[in-house]
């Protein structure tokens, strides 16, 4: 059955025991509204962390099952029974985020996942539009004895007017329960309502319903997220350390068991397991025989020093099932080469018995797969974990995957680059359709492209750049079609006025004649590839075929001819734009590139109207939002391909808005939207290049007859 290929290990030692087995990726269920072949015994459902069996050693099972029956009186809720589909099919998903209430504080990782919805496409301020209601009451520490814990909570959401029982509500919480038992009251009856939580038992999981996210803490960044550090494989790739843990020893109370039982596969050889009892104020009062050694021992190691010559990393519970060490490990894994072991595509369970067959497990695992690992451990980090931001638009994406079933994402959009957050489903649901999964299909892009020319000054004579751009590009034998843009305030020319072309020429108006229009994903577009280019641009023929034959081989990027490049300015501590030709690029504008109509998409659909505003309002930088955003979908750099002997922007009427190059401000403009949009992204995401592709036979001191792209040395 697929529901039992899903999901995570647990490793139940008395209380659980993870062990980040087999980082295999994320799976989505499948389940459709109406179906009758459930099994509530499985663990259905949508997991961002980790998440185990809870077993309460010091109460009987039936003190259990009264405790966690009373937790919530949905307990039973599934997508079927508790959310209402018509508000979503009525006004589409959109999310909406009750106003904040006077006197109500909030803590700063509930402010961080409030500003990431607001700033998420989602977003309405008009609840008659929401299919999804967020509270701002801070809902994420119901632990009693935390100074975040907000009392009155149960009245205080009863008396919301949207509130209805909960339905189509999301509920965050990171923390529950207090000492000693921990539970996961929340201390307030969530009723209809998704739980999004971390640290949740599967006794109180409800299947294809709840989501259990990671336990992060409030240093966790918001928006951008630190990178994975992988950045080359070494073989073999086994470390000095097969296995290691160091933390806290908890020697009385829920938890103490799981770490307690560690000492009896500690060998102080490959498999490392360290403990303290050195935490709280009365440790010593329950000092056990064990703790001078092992404090002895927990001091003589570092914990980076240790993650970076292990090739496991354990991550056993505390005293709740989550651990902050999850998050921890997932991160270091890429700053030391250490493998992090979690597996949700099969589940598996030790008793505490078996907690010596841990050390011979993971030595049994193949060191190519240790590879594999390191590499999708990488991609998880960074396409769902990494930040705040991430970790809630992963929470939303998967609600929309179960809202809207039939524009639901595949397993391997979400297990494979660039991740379900870049894979649209709403722009299609076919792999054939996304510039990411050719080579996964064992197809290549279709060799045919659009061009798309930009113009924004009136047609006066037959020479203009544009006109000879037109003939050049419609010669091509890979074009398909010509878009003419028209956004000059002038009238559409006749049709009669632009040159016969071999291929069908299409002119239209661009909406409100702005800038960005360029990127809309327009319905005339027939093929994979759009040749993007400036009115202005100069390119022959054999450039138009030698870039669209590059771009195939890189259908997931920006190919073109124009580099530019960014740097950080550390006197004026600010990122800085340079057009000067140095030995390495990190972008190639839009003037003259080919890419992924699919990016027209994401421009229009991904990117806030903020920033598209900005660019409009500016009539500049759209070529370098593009590159952001491309950069940060693919995480790699743009194909700067054959350079001229001599490029430079041609420069036209003073008066046309096509002289922008020539504008004193325009160069300020674009140091300007380089730091407006790293803010935006929360991180740099341009890559450096130093790649420049040729034609093979280019300037190689054969006759010019045996070369296929001939005309290329003589521009």
């Amino acid at each position: 059955m697929q529901a039992k290929k899903r999901y995570l290990i647990l490793f139940s030692a008395g209380t659980c025991l993870i062990l980040l087995f087999c980082f295999g990726g994320i799976q989505v269920p499948l389940s459709r509204r109406g179906s009758h072949r459930r099994d509530d015994r499985s663990l259905t459902g949508y997991h961002l962390g980790a998440r185990c069996d809870e077993l309460h050693g010091h109460m009987s099972p039936r003190q259990k099952r009264d405790t966690n029956s009373g937790l919530y009186t949905g307990k039973r809720c599934r997508m079927e029974t508790c959310f209402d589909f018509s508000l979503c099919e009525r006004n589409g998903y959109k999310v909406y985020l009750y106003p904040q209430l006077k006197g109500e504080k909030l803590s700063e990782s509930y402010q961080n996942i409030l500003a990431s919805i607001e700033g998420s496409r989602f977003y309405t301020p008009d609840p008659g539009q929401a299919c999804l209601f967020v509270l701002s009451l801070d809902t994420l520490d119901r632990d009693q004895l935390s100074p975040y814990y907000v009392h009155n909570l149960k009245a205080k959401i009863q008396g919301l007017p949207l509130w209805n029982e909960g339905k189509n509500h999301i509920i965050f919480n990171l923390y529950s329960g207090t000492w000693p038992d921990y539970t996961e009251d929340l201390g307030f009856d969530i009723g209809l309502a998704m739980l999004a939580k971390a640290s949740i038992s599967t006794e109180n999981f409800r299947p294809n319903f709840d989501i259990s996210i990671p336990l992060f803490s409030k240093d966790h960044p918001r928006t951008g997220g630190e990178r994975g550090y992988l950045k080359h494989n070494t073989i073999p790739p086994y470390r000095k350390y097969m296995l290691v843990f160091k933390g806290k020893r908890y020697l009385t109370g829920i938890g103490s068991d799981t770490r307690n039982a560690l000492y009896h596969v500690h060998n102080s050889e490959d498999v490392v397991l360290l403990t303290t009892c050195k935490h709280g104020k009365d440790w010593q009062k329950h000092k056990d025989a064990r703790c001078d050694k092992d404090n002895a021992e927990y001091d003589k190691y570092e914990y980076r020093e240790m993650l970076y010559n292990s090739t496991f990393c354990l991550v056993p519970r505390g005293r709740r099932l989550g651990s902050f060490r999850f998050l921890e490990a997932l991160q270091d894994i890429f700053l030391h080469p250490c493998v992090l072991m979690f597996n949700w595509s099969e589940t598996r369970s030790w008793h505490v018995s078996l907690l010596s067959q841990i050390p011979s497990t993971v030595r049994s695992i193949h060191q190519d797969k240790i590879l594999s690992l390191r590499q999708q451990t990488q991609f998880l980090w960074e396409a769902y974990f990494n930040s705040v931001e991430k970790i809630v638009l992963t929470t939303l994406e998967i609600i929309q995957d179960r809202v809207l079933e039939h524009w639901s994402r595949s397993s391997l959009m979400w297990n494979s680059l660039p991740g379900g957050l870049f894979a649209l489903p709403q722009y299609s649901t076919s792999l054939r359709d996304f510039p990411f999964y050719y080579a996964k299909l064992g197809i290549k892009p279709n060799p045919k492209f659009t061009a798309i020319i930009h113009v924004v000054t009136p047609l006066v004579s037959l020479s203009q750049p544009v006109m000879k751009l037109l003939v050049a590009v419609a010669k091509s034998q890979y074009c398909a079609q010509v878009i003419i843009l028209w956004n000059c305030d002038k009238a559409l020319p006749a049709k009669h006025r632009w040159p016969a072309t071999a291929v069908p020429l299409v002119v239209i108006e661009g909406e409100n004649k702005v800038i960005s229009s360029r990127f809309l994903p327009y319905d005339t577009i027939p093929t994979e590839a759009v040749f993007s280019l400036d009115e202005d641009t100069v390119l022959s023929t054999t450039e138009v075929d030698f870039a669209l034959t590059v771009w195939q081989s890189f259908p997931d990027r920006l190919v073109g001819y124009p580099a530019r490049s960014h740097f950080w300015d550390s006197n004026k501590e600010r990122w800085g734009y340079t057009s000067k030709w140095t030995n390495d690029y990190s972008m190639v504008l839009t003037g003259a590139a080919v890419y992924h109509k699919y990016y027209h998409y994401l421009y229009t659909t991904y990117l806030p109207a903020s920033l598209r505003t900005m660019v409009d309002q500016m009539s500049n930088c759209e070529d370098i939002l593009m590159n952001f955003l491309v950069s940060s979908v693919t995480k790699l750099p743009p194909i700067k391909v054959t350079q001229k002997k001599q490029y430079k922007e041609t420069m036209m009427g003073q008066n046309s808005r096509a002289s922008r190059w020539a504008d004193p401000d325009h160069f300020a403009q674009r140091q300007t939207c380089m730091n407006k949009f790293a803010n935006w992204f929360g991180t740099m995401p341009l890559v450096h290049s130093q790649m420049r592709l040729d034609p093979v036979l280019f300037k190689d001191q054969v006759s010019i007859l045996r070369k296929k792209y001939r005309e290329i040395e003589r521009l």
